[in-house]
């Protein structure tokens, strides 16, 4: 190599590591944008929030949380797809997001392909929950009254292919039964249904149904996830009930636009994990009836991509569709 050629590579070499320091040295130096795409008071809001405060305190900027519902997510997902890869403007979705890549024909975005998987935030069980006036004591009464008057019993959704979504659908297949489907614009609306009768059954985030729970306006019949819910740890998982396979497990996550340099992904995934370590978040979490992470931020985008692959299959064998 000759004398020029190594000086420009030792040049090139020192700016791209100077760039790269810089970068994380300088950000952030203003307030970050934090896409919601679902209605306030919904699970993934009542996360972006709480773990969105402990981000502030280790990035000393403000994070303004921005409500954009709207078609099972897509909306504000697509929005922040679109946005300059600075790290001012993220995404805090569900896990719905894989999902919407096979439901949508017409997608603007990779829910892949199109985002850094950053971290997830929280393990969030959803709950099977009934009118308490219903009569449906349990998780197999409600799949008896289901057998009994195929197609009659209506189960409500945060939209299609929205991880509520997702659940009562896994539990429908694993038990064998008939019912309607009806989404609504999000989690809020679809439990003011329940608790009016409207409905009769939904897989509520426990986020948004414990205090609902506790106050005996809705009743808590199963835990939709693979474990245990920390919060409810009296009610049995849907597979303890007696129906295998009718498990899923319903996360919410942080993403950012694709081209987000490597510097600030990583000053991102510092402070989510200073924050989620944080005993008054970790407490706010079990509060709300979240679980912590139970992957890495390090470990978030291979699971992102598994957590697609088997969507993918669910979608095509439950026959979900966008309207």
């Amino acid at each position: 190599m000759s004398p020029f050629r190594k000086l420009m590579t030792i040049v090139v070499g020192t700016a791209a590591a100077a760039s790269s320091a810089w970068a994380q040295e300088a950000y952030p130096s203003k307030p970050i944008r934090v896409v919601v795409p679902f209605t306030a008071g919904s699970a993934t809001d009542i996360i972006a929030r709480a773990v969105g405060e402990g981000m502030r305190k280790e990035l000393g900027q403000p994070i303004i949380v921005e409500n954009k519902p709207g078609a099972g997510g897509t909306l504000g997902a697509a929005q922040v797809a679109a946005a300059p890869a600075d790290g001012y403007t993220l995404l805090v979705h569900s896990a719905g997001h894989v999902a919407n890549a096979y439901l949508y024909p017409s997608l603007r975005y990779d829910p892949v392909k199109d985002f850094r998987s950053l971290a997830m935030l929280a393990s969030v069980p959803n709950v099977l929950v009934v009118n308490p006036q219903s009569g449906l004591k349990d998780v197999k009464a409600v799949v008896q009254k289901a057998k009994a008057e195929p197609g009659k019993l209506l189960y409500a959704s945060a939209g299609n292919g929205s991880a509520t979504h997702m659940n009562a659908e896994k539990f429908r297949m694993a038990t064998g039964m008939e019912a309607v489907h009806v989404p609504y614009r999000g989690t809020p609306e679809a439990m003011t249904d329940v608790i009016a009768g409207q409905v009769q059954w939904f897989f509520a985030p426990i986020t948004s149904a414990l205090p609902m729970v506790k106050d005996r306006k809705l009743m808590a019949l199963a835990v939709g996830s693979s474990h245990r819910a920390t919060a409810l740890p009296e009610i049995p998982t849907t597979v303890e009930a007696g129906f295998p396979g009718s498990d899923y497990d319903f996360w919410i996550g942080l993403f950012a636009p694709s081209k987000l340099p490597d510097p600030v992904v990583e000053r991102i995934r510092q402070a989510t994990t200073a924050a989620l370590k944080s005993e008054a978040l970790k407490t706010r979490l079990l509060a709300l009836g979240a679980d912590l992470p139970s992957v890495s931020p390090g470990q978030f985008d291979a699971f992102v991509r598994n957590e697609s692959t088997e969507v993918d299959k669910l979608v095509a064998t439950a026959k979900i569709t966008q309207n």
